[in-house]
């Protein structure tokens, strides 16, 4: 929703805006569950197509790229790779991406400027819970995949340090800015 209202902003001035969430670079469930439906090992290694996402979106925008891009590569309810004719970015379109794990070590250089939102897991369970129906208790064990992977990538990436902004938002309606 943060990336939604943002490219929103960004068009509002008259900016030409695309935008792309990770979540549709997933890698098939073959790959996804390969360590188990319920390891968060797995859900911090194997849940997104990285060389995907980097050739269908961040080579198209990135210097000297060809601004195609394919805006999805995977559909995670039937579980098909996607294969969309590459639509042509204008010159000055900003690219703004949403999704888990976008500081890893193979991403982290590639953003001109990244947004690391903070919410402590109580309250992104709560919200899960209002959005997907599951539990609301982030030690619930139908969330330990989630929260365990949070938690591997927090030690290994720290992307709160390589946020270029950081927002707490934890009161979803009252972001606050802790550093931008």
């Amino acid at each position: 929703m943060f990336a939604d209202d943002l490219a929103a902003v960004l068009r509002e001035r008259d900016r030409p805006v695309v935008r792309i969430s990770l979540d549709d670079f997933h890698n098939v469930r073959a790959v996804r569950y390969r360590q188990g439906r319920e390891s968060a090992e797995g859900f911090w290694r194997d849940s997104y197509n990285y060389a995907r996402f980097r050739a269908d979106v961040l080579e198209p925008f990135g210097p000297n790229g060809s601004r195609r891009y394919r805006a999805a590569g995977h559909d995670l309810v039937t579980d098909a790779i996607l294969t969309p004719e590459p639509q042509l970015a204008p010159p000055s379109a900003v690219l703004v991406v949403d999704g888990l794990f976008l500081h890893r070590d193979e991403l982290a250089a590639t953003w001109d400027l990244s947004v690391f939102l903070d919410v402590p897991f109580n309250e992104t369970a709560q919200r899960m819970a209002r959005r997907d129906g599951t539990n609301p208790d982030p030690d619930h064990p139908g969330l330990r995949r989630y929260v365990e992977a949070q938690r591997i990538y927090f030690a290994a990436c720290a992307p709160q340090e390589r946020a270029t902004v950081l927002v707490d938002n934890t009161d979803f309606h009252r972001p606050r800015m802790l550093r931008g």
